[in-house]
C-alpha cells in the first residue's frame, strides 16, 4: 500500500498523517488505555504468583522493570544474600531449575553453608583444636595437682617456721652488704637454734657464695643464704625404703609426749596411700590409754593391730611381728613408751625390745641381724637444742637410722636440723661406715596430711623466710 502512494507527489501527506497517527497512541500514556485485553492479561498473570506453580509465568514479567540488567551478574550475589537474610525472597528463587529441586528454605541453607566455608568454616575447625589443647591440659593438670598439694603443705610449713622466717627476713631489710649484716644473720641463726658450729660453718660458706657470684643485693643473699642452708640439710634427705624386707620391721622410740604415737597414726595413713598393708604393735603398754589411743588410729586408717592389755613391751613386738609375717603384711610399726635419755634402765628396756625383735625375724639360722630394719627417732620441734642431744643419747642405744620432726606449727624455730646435719657429717668422718641420721618426715599439725616428707630446699626457704 504504501510503495505506491511514495510514487504520487500528493499523495505522501495524507500517508504522513496516517503514520503519525499511529505513532501518537504509542507514545501517549492512553496506550494501555487503547490495549484493554492485555492490561487485564497482565493482572491475570500476576494473580498467580501467590500460588507456588503460577511463580513460573510470574518471573518473566517482572524482569522487564529490573531483570534485564541484574539477572546475569546481581542474580548470584542476591540469593546469597537474600537465603542469609530472610527465608520470603527464596520464593523468587524457586522459578530457578536449580532451587527448584532445594524447594524449602531449610534445603537452601545447608547449600549456603557450604558454599561460605571460606568464612565460618575456620571456626569449626578452630573449635576442634581447642578442644584438643584442653583435652591435653588435664594430662599435665595431673602434674599441677600435686604440685599445687605440695604447695599448699610448704605454706603451711613456712606458717609454722614464721618466727625464724620473719626474723631472718628482718636481717635484709634496708641492708648493706657489710660485716654488720654478716653479724646480724649469725645472731638470727643462732636464735633459730642452728648452734655455732652449724652458723659458722653457713655464714662461711654464705660468704663465700657472695663473692663467687658478686652479689650487690640484699634479695641477692637472701637467695645465696637459702642455698647454703639447703646445702647443709641436703644429708639428712633420704627416702624411706619399702618392700626390700617382707614386711619391713619399723620401731618408733621418743622421749614422752614427742608425738610418737600421733606421728604412727599419720604415717600408717601415708603408708597405705603408697599402697603398703600395715600392721600396729602397741607395745606402750605403760602409758595409760596408749594402747586405746593407738587403737583409735587404727580404727581411722583400717588397719589391724596387735595388743596387749598390761603385757610386755618386748611380748607385744614379738607377736606383732610373726602375725606380720604370717598375714603376709608390708610394714609392722612398733609403738614403744616414752623414754629419757637420761634414765638408762628405761633405755635398757627399748634395746631389750630391739633384741627380741631380732629374733622374731629370724630365718631359722638365729642371727636375726636385720630387725628391725628401721629405728625411728621422734622429737618435738620446739625442744631446740635438746633434740640434738637426744639424738645422741637414741642413737647411741639403738642405733638410729632415722628422724620424724614434729610440732612445727608452734614454736618450733626448726634450726636444729642444721646442728644435727653438721653432727651427722661430723661423726661420719670420725666414724667410718657411719652416716648422718636422716629426717624422713615432718609434721606440722594434728590432721592425717600434716606429716610428709623431707624436702631439703623446701625447709631451707621456710627456713629463711
Amino acid at each position: 500500500m504504501f510503495s505506491p502512494s511514495s510514487w504520487f507527489g500528493n499523495k505522501p501527506s495524507a500517508p504522513v498523517a496516517a503514520p503519525v497517527a499511529a505513532p501518537a497512541p504509542v507514545v501517549a500514556p492512553t496506550a494501555p488505555a487503547t490495549v484493554p485485553p492485555p492490561s487485564p492479561a497482565a493482572p491475570a498473570a500476576w494473580a498467580p504468583p501467590p500460588a507456588a506453580p503460577a511463580a513460573a509465568p510470574s518471573a518473566p514479567v517482572p524482569p522487564p522493570i529490573a531483570a534485564p540488567t541484574p539477572v546475569p551478574a546481581p542474580a548470584a550475589p542476591t540469593p546469597a544474600q537474600i537465603a542469609v537474610e530472610a527465608p520470603t525472597p527464596p520464593v523468587a528463587w524457586t522459578p530457578t531449575p536449580d532451587a527448584a529441586p532445594v524447594g524449602a528454605p531449610v534445603a537452601p541453607a545447608p547449600a549456603v553453608t557450604p558454599a561460605a566455608p571460606a568464612v565460618p568454616s575456620p571456626s569449626p575447625v578452630a573449635a576442634p583444636d581447642t578442644f584438643a589443647i584442653r583435652a591435653a591440659t588435664p594430662a599435665p593438670a595431673a602434674a599441677p595437682t600435686a604440685s599445687a598439694a605440695r604447695q599448699g603443705w610448704l605454706d603451711r610449713l613456712k606458717t609454722g617456721l614464721k618466727k625464724t622466717g620473719s626474723g631472718i627476713q628482718a636481717v635484709f631489710v634496708n641492708a648493706q652488704i657489710d660485716d654488720a649484716l654478716y653479724e646480724q644473720l649469725e645472731d638470727a641463726l643462732l636464735m633459730a637454734d642452728t648452734g655455732i658450729p652449724a652458723a659458722e660453718h653457713i655464714l662461711q660458706d654464705l660468704k663465700d657464695r657472695v663473692w663467687r657470684h658478686s652479689a650487690t643485693t640484699p634479695q641477692a643473699v637472701r637467695g645465696l643464704l637459702v642455698d647454703a642452708v639447703a646445702e647443709v640439710l641436703k644429708p639428712l634427705e633420704k627416702p624411706l625404703e619399702i618392700g626390700r624386707h617382707t614386711p619391713t620391721v619399723i620401731m618408733v622410740a621418743g622421749v614422752n609426749g614427742a608425738g610418737k604415737t600421733t606421728s604412727i597414726g599419720k604415717l600408717t595413713k601415708h603408708l597405705a596411700n603408697e599402697g603398703c598393708t600395715v600392721l600396729l604393735a602397741a607395745a606402750d603398754t605403760f602409758r595409760a590409754a596408749a594402747r586405746e589411743q593407738l587403737a583409735i588410729w587404727a580404727d581411722r586408717n583400717l588397719v589391724e593391730i596387735v595388743s596387749q592389755a598390761g603385757g610386755d613391751p618386748s611380748a607385744v613386738a614379738f607377736d606383732a611381728v610373726n602375725a606380720g609375717k604370717a598375714r603376709g603384711k608390708d610394714v609392722v610399726l612398733v609403738d614403744t613408751a616414752g623414754r629419757l635419755p637420761t634414765q638408762l634402765h628405761l633405755m635398757d628396756e627399748l634395746r631389750k625390745i630391739k633384741r627380741v625383735i631380732a629374733k622374731a625375724d629370724t630365718d631359722g639360722s638365729g642371727s636375726g641381724a636385720l630387725a628391725p630394719h628401721e629405728v625411728l627417732l621422734v622429737i618435738d620441734g620446739n625442744t631446740g637444742q635438746n633434740a640434738l642431744a637426744q639424738v645422741k643419747a637414741f642413737d647411741d642405744a639403738l642405733g638410729l637410722t632415722g628422724l620424724v620432726v614434729t610440732k612445727l606449727d608452734g614454736t618450733a624455730k626448726g634450726g636444729v636440723l642444721c646442728a644435727i646435719a653438721r653432727w651427722g657429717e661430723e661423726r661420719a668422718r670420725t666414724k667410718p661406715g657411719t652416716a648422718p641420721v636422716p629426717v624422713y618426715f615432718i609434721g606440722v599439725g594434728e590432721k592425717l596430711e600434716d606429716l610428709e616428707t623431707f624436702d631439703a630446699r623446701e625447709f631451707a626457704q621456710a627456713l629463711v623466710g
